[in-house]
């Protein structure tokens, strides 16, 4: 017997059958968590909120996971007319039951042959086990701080163990790793880094619904979508062959479709537990897959032309995803989730900069197919992590969302999208300026600037974040842009004034005093908090002029553009 995995209890082998265990962790309406089975899930999706993992990424594997078992069972949707059927069915998952009755052996935790999402017979030459801290994310290799599990994953549940499963194949770090027998890769009992797994190298992005149920299908793209197949091989993994050590042999010619590529086997692991849980893993590479322009088949992110990897790949044109940045809020990062458009001052003939996410394209088509009503809310959520020392560590796990009517991703009527678009660059603008108001202070005092500069900006964000995203869930359809912009940069006008007023107040004597400073292209100026306070409000009314107040004489226009009154 070589894992103890093998061992049989009085009532037989080991089992943990993820289609009748509860392992999936999730959120009802009324704020309490449960764990479904895989049958319970797609059973009662209509009254789940949203799935819970232990961290935000567990729940983007998740998700992936069981629109890929959709996409498998329903083998499609093929086109919209599929698609509207089953949202407006009543029981869309009827066929899920049948399906995973039908591969059940191939969703056994602890199966001895075919063990879900891992490698049966894993081993290294030493016969070696490894803790769990290996795969569980929130307890990082030599960094308990800050954990639930101070004391390190010595021993988890095996529904906690699937989660952590998915999560591993979608997730894991890069770095050297184990070396297994039968890996041709590994030299000297050891794995050299191969990347980070698939998901981790994306910015993750997902369509949220008020329930589980439309989540699933909002993000169940149809067959003649913006994302393409390869014939009929598209598959998820657990209707090929276990995977063995070592990359697969077809791995040049894949991911065939959105089957393959969300159920991607990134690693080769296997767990070790006996009847009281899990408490080991070995865990190496497995299947490699290069992010340059996979845009036509991972629709879950958005994506950023890179002439460095042209250059380096001597290619001419490669898309990279487009990550999340962890010091931006998702608001600030629309105009890459949402627009349809280059935004950047490409020359005229050359290829857009960035492309939005494929599941975007998507729900952009429901809307103008009218499939979905335009003001239906949704919640575009995004999930990333921030890797560290040559992507072998975890540093950060990011996750944020935005709501905004539907009517914002229409290709047919762009206004409302733009004018979304368009109010985050009047916010940066307009904190660019309040930034620039805690440098003059400092400077006028003889004080050090960047730091002040930054804590105004990360202040200034702070304030806009929830008047932008209350503001954005108001957008509706039959909105005027113009109005709604106005309205947008009176708010934050108001806010960042306000905080202006407070900077300036809370200055102290030296900078009311002032100095007489050297300007950058010649001459001297004096500089005191006053003048310091004129130059932000001169500013900030160049940055939101449709917030300014009417000029004397004037009156307000309907978009509260100041207009002339004649005499």
């Amino acid at each position: 017997m070589t894992h103890d995995q093998r061992a049989e209890t009085a009532q037989g082998p080991l089992s943990f059958d993820l289609t009748d265990r509860p392992w999936l962790p999730v959120q009802l309406f009324d704020g309490s968590q449960t764990v479904l089975s895989l049958r319970e899930i797609f059973a009662r999706a209509g009254s789940v909120r949203r799935l819970a993992g232990d961290v935000p990424t567990q729940d983007f594997a998740l998700v992936r996971l069981l629109v890929a078992i959709l996409h498998d069972a329903l083998d499609g949707p093929q086109d919209l007319d599929d698609w509207a059927e089953l949202w407006e069915s009543d029981e869309p998952f009827a066929p899920v039951p049948g399906y995973l009755d039908s591969h059940r052996q191939r969703f056994d935790l602890l199966h001895p042959v075919s063990p879900f999402f891992q490698t049966p017979g894993l081993r290294t030459a030493k016969g070696e086990v490894f803790p769990l801290d290996r795969i569980v994310a929130d307890v990082p290799n030599g960094t308990l701080f800050f954990t639930m599990r101070p004391q390190g994953a010595k021993r988890i549940s095996f529904a906690e163990a699937a989660c952590w499963v998915v999560h591993a194949q979608a997730y894991d770090t890069s770095g050297i790793k184990t070396g297994v027998v039968g890996d041709e890769r590994a030299k000297a009992g050891k794995a050299y880094p191969q990347g980070v797994a698939w998901a981790g190298s994306i910015g993750g992005v997902l369509a949220e619904g008020p329930t589980l149920r439309e989540t699933l299908l909002l993000n169940l793209i149809a067959a003649d979508g913006p994302i393409t197949a390869v014939g009929g091989k598209d598959r998820p993994a657990w209707r090929g062959g276990p995977a063995r050590p070592g990359a697969a042999a077809d791995l040049a010619l894949r991911p065939y479709g959105v089957r393959d590529l969300y159920t991607w086997q990134s690693r080769r692991l296997l767990l070790h537990a006996d009847a009281d849980g899990v408490h080991g893993v070995v865990l190496t590479y497995g299947d490699p897959l290069p992010p340059q322009n996979r845009q036509g088949l991972e629709p879950m992110s958005g994506w950023r032309r890179s002439q460095a990897q042209e250059k380096k790949h001597q290619q001419a044109l490669v898309y990279m995803p487009q990550e999340h940045d962890p010091a931006r809020a998702a608001w600030r990062g629309l105009a890459a989730l949402i627009a349809p458009r280059d935004h950047n001052t490409a020359p005229r003939g050359e290829p857009p900069s960035r492309l939005r996410p494929g599941l975007v394209d998507w729900i952009a088509r429901l809307i103008n197919e009218r499939v979905l009503p335009d003001r239906m809310l949704i919640r575009i959520r995004t999930y990333g992590v921030v890797y560290g020392t040559q992507q072998s560590v975890v540093d950060e796990i990011t996750e944020d969302a935005v709501t905004l009517s539907v009517v914002l991703l229409s290709e047919a009527d762009r206004g409302l999208g733009q004018c979304a678009v368009d109010a985050v660059a009047d916010a940066e603008t307009a904190v660019t300026a309040l930034g620039a108001l805690a440098a003059a202070l400092a400077q006028a005092s003889g004080s050090e600037v960047e730091a002040p500069k930054d804590t105004a900006r990360d202040l200034g964000f702070g304030a806009l974040d929830g008047p932008y995203r209350a503001w954005l869930a108001a957008l509706h359809p039959g909105d005027d842009p113009q109005q709604a912009r106005a309205q947008w940069q009176q708010t934050a006008r108001r806010t960042l004034a306000r905080i202006g007023a407070q900077l300036v107040a809370q200055a102290g004597e030296a900078a009311r005093q002032g100095r007489v400073i050297e300007l950058a292209k010649g001459g001297q100026l004096w500089l005191n908090s006053a003048s310091a306070d004129l130059r932000f409000r001169t500013r900030l009314n160049a940055c939101l002029p449709l917030a300014s107040p009417p000029a004397p004489g004037s009156e307000e226009s309907p978009g509260g553009r100041p207009r002339k009154v004649s005499a």
